[in-house]
């Protein structure tokens, strides 16, 4: 995950619909969604807080992820346009490439308030910390107050304040769907979509080498330190799914930064390319063989590297396709 994006919806509005409006209340996810049929609203977790929304029209995603997890619903015609900063891979190579045609590019900045007022956005869907930024002003909060909806994706909300949901990242992915599913009244098609991805994952788990984990180092950047994945962010689980470890499993973190001298002393035997930005894979690749803190890992002397797209990385439905590209893989090493 580039830092670009480690740094990578209405809260309550209006008031209740007529008090003789009927409410259907449904659970799926953990989460109560209720319908007010007087208001035309639903209520849906948002980092752990119900929220009520309105049907939106002008949706903005920001990057792949969020964009990827509105087309495979079939909601493009509910999307004004999609914000993608310069990191991330073209959206030619989307298996949505013709649905990103439909709608409009934004802006190849990072998300911010500006950009959604102007596009007159009624829903902004990205992560927080990713998208969403204190630091550059633009929050659920703040989008509150000028009567924007919001929704953040479930496994940015471990670094949430003040409403933390917490569960695992192919999990969140289910619940992320799920719930656009109810805000966009296309549960239906929700639910055939997180059925066909979790078939997908337990395919891969059902096939995944036996005995012993090997171990796998993700390396994203870095050069003096390396930024990596920790437990809380999709490429744990795609590793654990596929019959690997991950060497950092253990930090209770998304993305972190670590040292040279913890990679070496876990001992990868195979290491992730994150492939991102302005510096290919190949150039990392090319600094590991050289660099004398990992030259001699036992997964760069055997030449085992294995490249993830970033948006097989961050949540959204191409993490499956990573998952299953790591599986096979692994499967294809002589262990």
């Amino acid at each position: 995950m580039s830092m670009t994006s480690f740094l990578h919806p209405a809260r309550r509005r209006g008031v209740l619909g007529s008090a003789v409006a009927a409410a259907l209340v449904l659970t799926g996810c953990g989460a109560e969604v209720e319908r007010d049929a007087g208001a035309g609203r639903v209520t849906v977790d948002r980092c752990g807080e119900p929220v009520r929304y309105t049907l939106p029209k002008r949706t903005v995603a920001y990057e792949g992820g969020s964009a990827d997890k509105l087309f495979v619903l079939g909601l493009t015609d509910h999307v004004h346009g999609y914000v993608m900063p310069p990191a991330n891979p073209p959206v030619t190579e989307s298996p949505w490439a013709s649905e990103y045609a439909k709608v409009k590019m934004l802006s190849d900045d990072l998300l911010n308030k500006e950009i959604v007022v102007a596009a007159k956005a009624d829903l902004v869907v990205a992560g927080w910390n990713s998208g969403f930024s204190d630091q550059r002003g633009i929050t659920p909060q703040i989008l509150d107050k000028l009567g924007i909806q919001s929704f953040m994706h479930t496994e940015s909300c471990f670094n949430y304040p003040g409403h933390p949901e917490r569960v695992t990242p192919f999990e969140a992915l289910y619940t992320d769907l799920e719930r656009l599913g109810k805000i966009f009244r296309v549960e239906p098609k929700a639910a055939g979509v997180v059925d066909g991805l979790k078939k997908r994952v337990q395919a891969v788990r059902a096939g995944a080498p036996k005995g012993r984990p090997v171990p796998v180092f993700l390396y994203d950047s870095g050069t003096d330190q390396p930024f990596t994945a920790g437990r809380q962010v999709p490429p744990n689980d795609i590793i654990a799914t596929a019959g690997g470890r991950n060497i950092f499993d253990g930090l209770d973190k998304r993305w972190a930064q670590v040292t040279w001298e913890a990679v070496a002393k876990a001992g990868p035997e195979v290491i992730i390319i994150l492939d991102y930005g302005d510096r290919p894979a190949d150039k990392k690749i090319g600094f590991l063989k050289s660099s004398p803190h990992t030259r001699e890992l036992p997964a760069v002397k055997r030449n085992n590297f294995f490249v993830l797209d970033y948006n097989e990385g961050i949540s959204g439905p191409r993490t499956i396709d990573g998952l299953e590209k790591f599986s096979r893989y692994l499967r294809s090493l002589e262990r």
